[in-house]
């Protein structure tokens, strides 16, 4: 069958694998990919004497101007925002670690205990400054290296089950699982196949400050045990600066490194949310320059606090149909809903000598009367 000047072609192109539109001249005057008709240049318009509401296509038919549209409409504005705060979810996904000067060292020890055989590690912050964040890329990086890494946050813990859940977290095969044998007698089993198979393993216990005591006793004896079965073990502890002395003597004294993470800057938190707007396929200008101020200044430099406001704002700003986050919004949303949540941090895990959050906050612009 023929096709007619009415009737519009689709015809397979080998250009990018996509199906090209190609239609008969006289239908629009409009230019869609191969049309035998296109706008002229301001020059051709001149020296033919058309304007822009002269233009016609074969069929003499008047060309509508080329449409304009906004930038963003409200629609998209929210589309774009709630994707931005899709990437602020505050998961302890490795992919989403925020590798800055201070976690990059944080890691290179943590390898070097590893690669020179050192038996104990601390690791020593505040509440919300990245701990178990670190253990979890920890536990990717030295798992990279031939480590077996088992991670185990011991807060809330009821006394006598730490070791199972330990075991839990071994790659044990079912054989050994189904063995009839105490928990630390199969853990030491574990250990010393390890041992002979020259493959190390690290052991990575988040929150031991607020362990039962039972784990506290037995995380000593891993970290004092001469027993060649325990030659290939590391022990890395972590803490709260306020935990440390509830820490067991026998690691703090044999901690071949101590690693403290500190306080983010303001120029940390400019990477942390260029980054991580990046990695989520966010629009790189959802947040204005004196939103990530703002944001900084207000979350103290704790970096749950800046992934917590990140993410309210973004939605916030979405609610409110707006092209992008700005200072008031991230001031209203921490106002809001955060400010009982950052004084409770405030007063509980402040390091010694570090200005609270609310003494360094000014206000923006007064939001209500």
């Amino acid at each position: 069958m023929r096709n007619t000047g009415s009737i519009p072609l689709f015809v397979n192109q080998k250009r990018s694998g996509r199906a090209a539109r190609e239609e008969y001249p006289g239908q629009s005057g409009v230019a869609i990919r191969g049309l035998s008709h296109r706008w002229p240049t301001p020059s051709e318009a001149e020296a033919t004497g058309e304007t822009d509401r002269e233009q016609t296509g074969n069929s003499g038919q008047v060309a509508p101007d080329p449409p304009t549209h906004p930038r963003y409409t409200p629609a998209m504005s929210r589309d774009r925002l709630h994707l931005a705060a899709a990437a602020f979810d505050g998961g302890l996904d490795p992919a989403s670690f925020h590798a800055g000067p201070a976690q990059d060292e944080a890691l290179a020890r943590l390898e070097w205990l590893l690669t020179e055989r050192q038996r104990c590690g601390l690791v020593v912050a505040a509440s919300g400054l990245g701990k178990s964040h670190l253990a979890a890329m920890a536990a990717r990086r030295l798992g990279g290296l031939g480590a077996e890494v088992a991670v185990l946050s011991l807060h809330g813990l009821p006394p006598g089950e730490w070791l199972d859940l330990l075991l839990a977290r071994l790659p044990l095969d079912p054989a050994s699982r189904a063995e009839a044998t105490r928990p630390w007698l199969a853990l030491e089993n574990r250990l010393r196949e390890n041992t002979l198979m020259e493959r190390p393993t690290v052991l990575v216990f988040d929150d031991v400050d607020h362990a039962p005591d039972d784990a506290l006793v037995g995380i000593a004896r891993l970290a004092a045990a001469g027993e060649p079965r325990f030659a290939s073990t590391v022990i890395v502890a972590m803490a709260t600066p306020a935990g440390l002395p509830r820490v067991p003597d026998a690691l703090r004294l044999r901690a071949a490194v101590r690693i403290d993470l500190p306080f983010w800057s303001a120029d940390d938190v400019v990477a942390y949310v260029a980054a991580t707007l990046h990695r989520g396929s966010a629009d790189a200008d959802a947040f204005s320059d004196a939103a990530v101020t703002t944001l900084a200044r207000f979350s103290g430099g704790v970096p749950r606090m800046v992934c917590r406001l990140a993410r309210l704002s973004a939605i916030a700003a979405a609610g409110e149909s707006l092209d992008r986050v700005d200072a008031a919004t991230v001031e209203r949303v921490w106002r809001e809903l955060l400010p009982a949540e950052t004084d409770a941090a405030d007063d509980s895990h402040d390091s010694p000598g570090r200005p609270h959050a609310r003494g360094q906050i000014k206000a923006v612009r007064q939001l209500w009367g």
